[in-house]
């Protein structure tokens, strides 16, 4: 059911509560997405990362073997655009749900770690609405301030 944001959040937060291994894109920033991976082991704790942008879902499935060599590839990858600003993340609960599916391992560092991703995410967003706002990498201003 959609609500204020525009999202299924009923879909969203069963993909978080299901999916071993989720990607989440977003407009901003534009080059990163949030990989959660839900699999461990007793030494493979879950993990949550910016990566890249994936050209292929086969770059992607190599990119996860990569970073992940021990663990066998997951069956599938769901993935998922979100096209609010990073708190809304926050502010509709799905940050919570991720949070939640990481510190059901048992890790101890899991709640640790997305609580630093928290951070990442945030500052990421923020530097590149600074980046577009005065035409820095990647972006082009509109309107410039006439130097006196």
């Amino acid at each position: 059911m959609p609500n204020d944001h525009g999202l299924d959040l009923d879909e969203i937060f069963e993909v978080v509560d299901t999916a071993e291994v989720l990607i989440i894109r977003f407009h901003m920033p534009s080059d990163r997405r949030l990989l959660v991976d839900t699999r461990s082991t007793p030494v493979d704790p879950p993990m949550v990362r910016m990566v890249g942008r994936a050209s292929s879902v086969e770059e992607r499935f190599r990119s996860i073997k990569k970073l992940r060599p021990r663990l066998p590839l997951p069956e599938r990858i769901l993935s998922f655009q979100w096209p609010r600003h990073i708190r809304s993340l926050a502010e509709t609960g799905v940050w919570d749900r991720i949070v939640q599916r990481m510190a059901a391992s048992g890790h101890p560092g899991a709640i640790t770690d997305c609580e630093s991703m928290w951070q990442e995410l945030v500052r990421a967003e923020r530097s590149e609405t600074v980046a577009a706002i005065t035409g820095g990498e990647g972006w082009q201003t509109i309107w410039e301030r006439k130097r006196p």
